[in-house]
């Protein structure tokens, strides 16, 4: 069976950033970050008190109050997302498919937690009031699956709904999957990415119980600050990144702009620890990446990496890098979008996916910002501070999750 090539034809994003792809890219290349204290509740008692939150958004401005009133605000993040993604992409739906396109149409858009402040809200109704006081919305209102469920439902797509949860690499697992489900045939088009909101006091307070996040509470615009020597801890942050995946001829003959093209997938996992990475996990990731894209390592130039700011995570990804890219590490331009959003768990390899087409498509590196004391055992490019304009032809996509699950894309300039 002929491989079959796979393109983005469409964006959709939300994020500490922006709320639009136009917004968040240009925040994104002047270095502004959009961690700032918490707003959503009173964090004065949390050892963190700082998040990438998502700022200005209105789930009206997509669907209807009565219909939002029915779901978690990570599924208004990654229907919004998904929203503008198929708009971007001019995608036929509805009555305009016919039966046999509606089937060759599907949706992946995953979460790593899902519904945790409306699971924490409900527990507290229910304490109060009893169980009568619990919503018939509120299991379908909270589940992951319910993105991809509700953007079919929306456009008509009968084909692929799916959800996948792999924790931190949830995201980039559902693009490079819905990938190969263009690659084999079981679709021709694919609206796919991540989201997560859960900027809430237990999913705060697990992440602080774990002393994974920054208490850089003084100064939270620099507190995300992969690969410096000061780096405290992550910082999370939430929204959505969804992509439009589709079969490149199917995209030619409909006159679509073409973003970029998935080129390669690769997982591995570590095996290792629950939470704490190993370097052979990531580097298999990558190395698996590269060869189903038929690439090698000379031939990247740019690499979004999984850059979380914590002490033991950025050193690892650096090792893993260099063992997957030898020599070719030291040409290589690294950078963190982490510096400015945050960690958005699930969502990340979401937007971080749009953010890694934007550099191929525009030619720039966004830069990893906070690099103030640069820690010599971390001695790759990070594009320090400043936004840099250069030849993207191949990018590369890292994310990374609890449980030792990793994954690597691979995007090629169309």
């Amino acid at each position: 069976m002929t491989r079959r090539r796979v393109v983005v034809t469409g964006l959709g994003l939300v994020s500490p950033v922006g709320n639009t792809v136009a917004q968040g890219w240009e925040n994104l290349v002047a270095g502004r970050s959009g961690i700032d204290l918490v707003t959503k509740f009173d964090a004065s008692a949390f050892s963190c008190r700082i998040a990438g939150e998502v700022r200005g958004f209105q789930i009206e401005d997509y669907i209807s109050a009565k219909e939002a009133r029915h779901m978690d605000t990570f599924i208004h993040y990654g229907v919004a997302a998904s929203i503008q993604a198929v708009s971007d992409a001019g995608l036929p739906h509805g009555e305009t498919l016919g039966e046999d396109g509606a089937e060759r149409y599907g949706c992946l858009v995953g979460s790593g937690i899902g519904g945790l402040p409306l699971i924490e809200q409900t527990e507290d109704d229910y304490r109060e009031r009893g169980p009568r006081r619990i919503s018939p919305f509120f299991v379908p209102a909270s589940i992951i699956n319910m993105i991809s469920g509700h953007v079919s439902i929306k456009y008509g797509y009968t084909g692929p709904n799916m959800a996948i949860v792999t924790a931190c690499t949830t995201g980039l697992h559902c693009i490079g999957e819905a990938g190969r489900l263009i690659e084999y045939g079981d679709a021709d088009v694919m609206i796919a990415g991540g989201a997560e909101g859960t900027v809430s006091p237990l999913g705060m307070g697990g992440f602080a119980a774990a002393r994974a996040l920054s208490v850089r509470n003084d100064d939270p615009k620099t507190a995300s600050r992969p690969w410096d020597r000061d780096r405290d801890g992550f910082v999370l942050g939430e929204g959505a990144g969804v992509l439009v995946l589709e079969e490149y001829e199917h995209a030619r003959r409909r006159g679509a702009r073409i973003y970029a093209e998935l080129a390669g997938f690769g997982m591995g996992a570590d095996a290792f620890h629950m939470t704490a990475p190993n370097v052979d996990g990531p580097k298999r990731s990558m190395k698996a990446a590269m060869r189903n894209a038929g690439v090698n390592p000379q031939e990247v130039q740019y690499l979004n990496a999984h850059g979380t700011s914590t002490p033991l995570g950025d050193l690892n990804e650096t090792n893993a890098i260099k063992l997957a890219f030898g020599d070719a590490a030291k040409s290589l331009v690294v950078n963190s979008t982490k510096s400015m959003t945050g960690h958005l768990l699930g969502g990340a390899g979401g937007i971080e996916s749009v953010f890694t087409v934007l550099a191929l498509h525009h030619q720039i590196s966004p830069p990893t910002i906070n690099i103030q004391n640069p820690d010599p055992a971390c001695d790759l490019d990070y594009c320090a501070n400043e936004a840099r304009a250069m030849k993207i032809d191949v990018a590369v996509k890292n994310n990374f999750g609890f449980g030792g699950t990793n994954g690597t894309l691979v995007f090629r300039r169309a």
